[in-house]
């Protein structure tokens, strides 16, 4: 794709990001599906080479481009999470008790499990791996029917300010952190392609499982906290931004944290998650974090857009040429049944008793719908195109047209399904306060 077509496939995308939210508004389909479609039905059009791509020969666009896609997202999830993580407060760990389970049972099952079906459907093990790695992690950018608003600011008192919805706090928490939480294990997968020596476990242990993700924490929280105090309480009138109004200091803090943990060898997607986390704890109650998250949001509404215009014209355009029937069921099996009963598992590992629910625990209900609605979406093509970059598996383009495949799956079920299922919730929960 040359830049010429960047420029008509942005246009295109930027207005129907202006246009689709109000349109959909009252029909239970989402935004993402109906330009999924809209790139499908281009590709069969003769369009020019400029607007064609291919993600194995374009890997490099596709790799940057989804890159700073998933970016904008955790930072608009960072700044959105209204309950408060303090790493000094085990109350304040507690409550994010559903997001852990997800990340620390869920997600490692849901490897394992996918890695096992890919296998069994004639993948190599270092491909059925990677194929596994890159679904595991629900994705930022697809998943805002079922995710928190944004940021609440209207309270007085900084410490009243919570999530009211567990559902919706689960599933964007969860997204946001495990994003960075895939990476390690993409990172065993091209260890693998390679060929695997003990001393490589060890390393991988050490220092891309504990090292890495450690560091991009740190810097993250670090970046964070000095960009806040800067805008909130910098010493000069000009340094405060909160005071100006000025919002690209999200932005800006997107690339600084990003760039620095990378710089040091940490997970830069872990890192901007922390720093919003660290930027949304200072001075709660101020409307500054709504000004970023709005823009924050718009961005990324037009990139998402641009993803997945190309990846309808990459769909119809023979990404799918390559899939087999195996690899199709597991596509269809992750988003259907591996997500699905690995996080109920999870979930249901140390439920409360009935008489808790709702005091930041799930229901019997809420548990299932946090279980079904794992998105899959533009944090996957980014660990596809940067793992078959760093290594050469032989089953590349099976790996690309199942997880093609996958995401569409998730785009349309959960696409159409999110607004009335959260609905429906929504219901239930006023029945019983009421009752």
């Amino acid at each position: 794709m040359n830049a010429a077509g960047v420029y008509a496939l942005a246009g295109a995308a930027l207005l129907l990001a202006v246009v689709l939210p109000h349109a959909l508004r009252s029909v239970a389909l989402s935004a993402p599906a109906v330009l999924l479609g809209v790139g499908a039905l281009a590709g069969f059009l003769p369009l020019p080479d400029a607007l064609m791509i291919d993600p194995v020969r374009d890997r490099e666009a596709v790799q940057h481009l989804t890159e700073f896609t998933v970016l904008v997202a955790l930072m608009g999830v960072g700044l959105s999470l209204d309950r408060p993580l303090s790493l000094r407060s085990w109350r304040a760990w507690r409550r994010w008790g559903t997001t852990w389970r997800l990340l620390l049972v869920a997600m490692p099952l849901t490897i394992a499990a996918t890695a096992a079906l890919g296998v069994v459907a004639g993948l190599a093990p270092a491909s059925a791996l990677l194929l596994a790695a890159v679904l595991a992690p629900t994705d930022p950018v697809l998943a805002s029917d079922v995710q928190v608003d944004g940021p609440t600011t209207e309270q007085d008192e900084p410490d009243e300010i919570d999530e009211a919805d567990e559902v919706r706090f689960a599933l964007t928490s969860e997204a946001g952190l495990n994003d960075g939480l895939g990476f390690p294990f993409v990172h065993l997968a091209v260890l693998a392609a390679g060929g695997f020596a003990l001393h490589d476990g060890i390393v991988w242990v050490g220092w891309d499982l504990l090292g890495r993700t450690g560091l991009g924490v740190v810097v993250g929280v670090v970046a964070g906290w000095v960009l806040a105090k800067a805008a909130f309480r910098g010493l000069r009138p000009s340094m405060r931004t909160a005071e100006t109004g000025e919002p690209l200091l999200a932005l800006a803090a997107v690339m600084l944290s990003y760039g620095l943990a990378e710089l040091v060898g940490g997970y830069g997607f872990l890192a901007v998650f922390a720093c919003a986390m660290t930027i949304r704890s200072a001075e709660r109650n101020d409307e500054y974090h709504a000004l970023m998250h709005q823009v924050v949001q718009r961005l990324e509404r037009l990139l998402t857009l641009v993803v997945l215009l190309l990846l309808g014209v990459a769909l119809s355009g023979g990404l799918l040429g390559a899939l087999t029937w195996q690899a199709a069921l597991v596509a269809v099996a992750l988003v259907l049944v591996v997500r699905p009963v690995t996080a109920w598992v999870a979930l249901k590992v140390g439920a409360p008793p009935k008489d808790r629910v709702g005091d930041h625990h799930l229901g019997p209900r809420e548990r299932l719908v946090t279980a079904f609605f794992g998105v899959r979406g533009v944090g996957s093509l980014f660990y596809l195109a940067w793992a078959t970059g760093m290594a050469t598996f032989s089953d590349t383009d099976v790996l690309w047209a199942t997880v093609g495949l996958a995401i569409t799956v998730s785009v349309v079920v959960h696409g159409v399904l999110a607004t009335p299922v959260m609905r429906w919730l929504d219901t239930r929960r006023g029945e019983w306060a009421a009752g």
